[in-house]
């Protein structure tokens, strides 16, 4: 299974949670999958939606848990064991309320450091062993912990230009993860994105 990946965006199903904080893991494969024109389907025994692509020869699933974002895991570990993956092909995408808006930082591994979809995937698939790659989505106050309004509101009008640079950039080292390495990804995409120029304001 030497050329078969995963790629599991983290979010919450339905409209209600469309387009929130939280879901900024769905924006990110779903903007790939509309960049590799694979097309999503709602699989009932992973309880997820899964879209399906090939690029420069490596075979990857595209996967949105619908299990909402606590046991986010179950989706994630059923989909990876179906398919016989090792943990490090196996890359999660998820919002990071303790980095600043539109920050990007993949690691290799490391602990959930309180997410609860982390904590699930970690959970269910008996390891820490496995990529995440975490967007900034910012934080009202520095000593609020309570956030869950925080993380399910949307992006305020002024943020989403970072937004959707943060979200290119992600798919740019998602790719870069699946053709190069993840040492290179790193390298190369992890740290913060500005928001592009108002054209309306240059000269």
């Amino acid at each position: 299974m030497e050329n078969l990946f995963l790629i599991a965006g983290l979010g919450n199903p339905g409209p209600d949670y469309a387009a929130t904080r939280h879901n900024i893991g769905f924006a990110v494969v779903e903007r790939l999958a509309d960049q590799w024109s694979a097309v999503w389907n709602t699989n009932k025994r992973f309880n997820a939606r899964l879209a399906k692509a090939e690029r420069d020869g490596r075979k990857v699933t595209l996967c949105q848990p619908q299990t909402f974002m606590n046991a986010s895991g179950e989706a994630v570990a059923a989909v990876s064991r179906f398919y016989q993956l090792p943990p490090d092909k196996v890359l999660v995408v998820l919002d990071d309320a303790d980095l600043p808006l539109g920050q990007l930082r993949l690691r290799a591994d490391g602990s959930c450091g309180g997410h609860h979809g982390l904590e699930s995937v970690e959970k269910q698939m008996g390891t820490r062993a496995y990529p995440r790659l975490r967007i900034g989505i910012g934080r009202r106050r520095d000593d609020d912990r309570e956030i869950a309004d925080y993380v399910l509101g949307r992006f305020a009008a002024a943020e989403r230009p970072v937004v959707q640079e943060v979200v290119d950039r992600a798919c740019r080292q998602v790719e870069c993860w699946l053709t190069e390495g993840i040492q290179a990804a790193m390298n190369r995409f992890n740290g913060a994105v500005s928001a592009p120029p108002d054209k309306a304001n240059q000269g």
